[in-house]
């Protein structure tokens, strides 16, 4: 199991996440339309993984507009913003924030994408939620980047990540 803190309490992960240059485990999320998305749809594409516990908290919502910023500046690549948070908040979020370059993905119906992932908080006030982290997906379907961010309130490293896809 994987450790984080929420304002300073420490808290446990159902596992691991995938190592550096594993392969990443497939998933099938909802996206805002209720359509389900697959990992093998983006199979040949730069992919950022911003996962989260929720849009509704200031550092959830930073982190998908910063994600958004730098996804225009970087053809070619597709940033998938992953909560359990449900698709009609996501659409809700993106639309009042004009964001339109980053994928909304909820994990509502699919709990074994934390577990895949080694994401799923298993103690505290947001058991059930998935932890802060950034995955960068290569294009041959393999992570060449992770961070669980050691506090769920602080933002991810977002240098490392952009410059992991270079």
């Amino acid at each position: 199991m994987a450790e984080t803190r929420l304002h300073g309490t420490p808290v446990r992960t159902c596992g691991e996440m995938p190592a550096i240059g594993a392969e990443a485990p497939g998933f099938a999320l909802t996206d805002t339309e209720l359509a389900e998305r697959t990992l093998a749809e983006f199979k040949g594409t730069m992919l950022v993984l911003n996962i989260f516990p929720s849009l509704d908290t200031p550092v959830c919502a930073l982190s998908v507009r910063h994600f958004n910023g730098a996804a225009v500046k970087r053809p070619g690549v597709r940033v998938l913003c992953i909560s359990q948070d449900l698709p009609f908040a996501h659409k809700r979020f993106c639309a009042t924030e004009g964001l339109e370059n980053v994928t909304g993905l909820s994990s509502f119906r699919s709990p074994e994408f934390g577990r895949a992932y080694g994401l799923t908080i298993l103690d505290g006030p947001l058991a059930g939620l998935l932890a802060r982290a950034v995955i960068v997906v290569g294009v041959d379907g393999r992570v060449v980047y992770r961070e669980l961010v050691p506090e769920i309130a602080q933002e991810p490293d977002y240098a490392a990540a952009l410059a992991a896809l270079d």
